[in-house]
């Protein structure tokens, strides 16, 4: 142990070294003498990989437009990667093959061998889904033989494909590709998908913009507590708003259940109606002696 230990020696110079550049210098030569690589060479650094990329800045067109395509090219492919309608109906069939009977009051079980042997029939898509601890998460508690119930299985790669399918959608308004939604691009989302929900279909041109707006804040309100003045798309799929709004996309929907909707056409309008009865001088703002009301 002596004999690795380096003759240091103190030279003249040692005085007017600050005690960090001494211990760095004690440090490196301890290093190397016991068996520790030299200093990196300018090549070598030049090899590592970079850890951090930032994000280009505004008036970086070219940085910004390469963040652009190469996003676009990520979701892309992973939307080429989710079930197709087609996929999951032959997935549907592949399953019905393999039930594991008996049946219990009509509803179809599966074995977990017979789940492995479904897996090998399945398309390479929905191989994924397929393993033991979906299995065991899903495994029905009353069932004395282990099963799971296919109906719930079904409804599990069906729930995964639409978040997958969600989160790739909304994903296209994050600018900045961090994860992350500015209010701005929240208001463009909700704006885009507004035509695809028939429950909306009734709703003014003119009113559009306090119905996103009050769509808006119910997000803001609940899932940026620092007020940051963004949300990550991970808390917007978590909280289950996301799946309110996309239930307007039913036709067949009960007046009760759009009146406790929030974001239906009835909840906005009677929003709208509560805030016109505050604003007694209808100048379209609100005081504090107006709010308190």
């Amino acid at each position: 142990m002596d004999k690795a230990v380096p003759n240091i020696t103190h030279g003249t110079d040692s005085n007017l070294r600050t005690p960090d550049e001494t211990t760095d210098k004690l440090f490196r030569e301890y290093y190397v003498a016991w068996g520790g690589q030299e200093a990196i060479t300018e090549a070598e650094i030049e090899q590592l990989p970079e850890f951090f990329h930032r994000v280009p800045l505004d008036h970086e067109i070219m940085p910004q437009k390469l963040r652009e395509d190469a996003r676009a090219t990520l979701l892309e492919k992973r939307s080429h990667e989710l079930l197709e309608n087609e996929e999951l109906q032959s997935l549907w069939s592949v399953l019905g093959k393999f039930q594991s009977p008996p049946e219990i009051a009509g509803v179809k079980y599966i074995s977990y061998e017979n789940f492995k042997k479904a897996a090998q029939e399945a398309s390479p898509k929905a191989k994924m889904y397929f393993t033991a601890s979906t299995y065991a998460k899903l495994v029905h508690p009353d069932d004395k033989l282990s099963r799971v119930d296919i109906l719930s299985f079904f409804n599990y790669v069906m729930k995964k494909v639409w978040m997958q399918q969600t989160r790739i959608g909304i994903s296209l308004y994050d600018v900045t590709g961090e994860g992350y939604l500015r209010e701005v691009d929240l208001e463009n989302y909700i704006l885009e998908l507004i035509p695809s929900l028939c429950q909306l279909s009734h709703l003014e041109r003119s009113f559009q913009t306090f119905y996103v707006c009050t769509a808006v804040r119910k997000f803001f309100f609940f899932l940026d507590p620092m007020h940051l003045g963004r949300v990550r798309i991970m808390d917007i799929l978590a909280s289950g708003f996301l799946d309110c709004m996309l239930e307007l996309r039913e036709s067949q929907t009960t007046e009760e259940q759009l009146a406790n909707n929030w974001f239906s056409h009835q909840s906005a309008m009677r929003i709208y109606g509560s805030y016109l009865q505050l604003d007694e001088d209808r100048n379209g703002m609100l005081t504090r002696a107006e709010l308190s009301r």
